[in-house]
């Protein structure tokens, strides 16, 4: 029970050391005068991924490999069949927008790469600088596409909205920031025992306690996003979401993690785990394509295949 106790208080504390980062963040950016559109490109989208860096380098740093590539894995999954799942029982949830195309192909680009690479069995030094220059290519587009494209409306004025509510004076920016930064390290430490202490209690390895419970508390703020954007009927922002933390959690967090410590992959996840992260890719290559809305029906297959796949990988 103190286990599980642990693993909740961590994952909470991600969750709101993270908010408290991008806060600081955006808001000093905005303060110095950095276009809203760059402030979500960049500030925002690796403030939500910023729960999956710090669990993973805190479990790379304590050998916990399982737990170190599990989260990660397990979140695209989670985002793919989770993230949209459960909004579009709410609304139907657009799988087209402008610009999305280039997005997939980087995505699914990046996931190829990252299966080559684990079926070698080891990601090092040279495998996370490969990561980190295929998102440094994402990065550059994103830019050329913000200062050519000003048409997202929506997310620009989603910001401005935002940036209304965030603390102004630089001794609330700085606290938000020093204290974003403080309690990220420690909610990693809190979740990566706590959930190594599940996996021993349950009789688990720590790459299922991984791929599950802890991926599913990581991915939080990009469920909270996207549930927030079906709510306000932005379907485009939903999908977006979606692919662009995938995009994120592969060239930043692995990327990252494995050019600071080298992690040897679990032999499950090469014979199971990434081919189902490769089928949950293809069905949104597939969504994107047909072009339809996810609707409720599509949203309960979605929740259905994810809870088929943790209860497989569980027993």
């Amino acid at each position: 029970m103190f286990s599980i106790l642990i693993l909740v208080a961590g994952l909470a504390l991600l969750i709101f050391a993270g908010d408290l980062l991008v806060r600081g963040a955006v808001a000093f950016a905005e303060k110095i005068g950095i276009s809203p559109l760059i402030i979500g490109l960049t500030i925002v989208a690796f403030g939500t991924s910023a729960p999956e860096l710090f669990v993973s380098l805190k479990a790379a740093m304590n050998g916990i490999y399982g737990i170190a590539i599990g989260n990660v894995v397990g979140s695209n999954i989670t985002n793919v069949l989770l993230v949209l799942g459960i909004p579009a029982l709410i609304m139907p949830v657009a799988c087209r927008e402008k610009g999305l195309g280039f997005s997939l192909v980087m995505m699914s680009a990046m996931t190829i790469v990252l299966m080559i690479m684990m079926a070698m069995g080891r990601l090092g030094h040279i495998d996370g600088l490969i990561l980190l220059a295929m998102l440094g290519v994402f990065l550059a587009w994103q830019f050329k596409r913000a200062h050519s494209d000003m048409n997202n409306h929506e997310m620009v004025e989603d910001y401005h909205s935002e940036l209304q509510k965030l603390p102004v004076e630089n001794s609330r920016i700085a606290a938000y920031t020093l204290s974003g930064l403080i309690g990220l390290p420690i909610g990693a430490s809190l979740t990566v025992h706590g959930a190594v202490d599940i996996a021993q209690w349950m009789g688990v390895s720590d790459t299922v306690i991984g791929l599950t419970i802890v991926a599913i508390g990581t991915s939080l703020p990009e469920l909270v996003t996207t549930f927030m954007a079906a709510w306000r009927r932005s379907g485009a922002v939903a999908i977006g979401n979606v692919v662009g933390s995938n995009i994120f959690n592969v060239g930043a967090i692995l990327g990252i993690t494995s050019l600071v410590h080298p992690l040897r992959v679990p032999v499950r996840i090469v014979y199971l785990d990434m081919w189902i992260l490769a089928l949950s890719t293809i069905l949104l290559l597939a969504l994107a394509f047909i072009s339809r809305p996810i609707g409720k029906l599509g949203g309960m297959a979605l929740v259905a295949a994810y809870c088929l796949y943790f209860a497989v990988i569980l027993y």
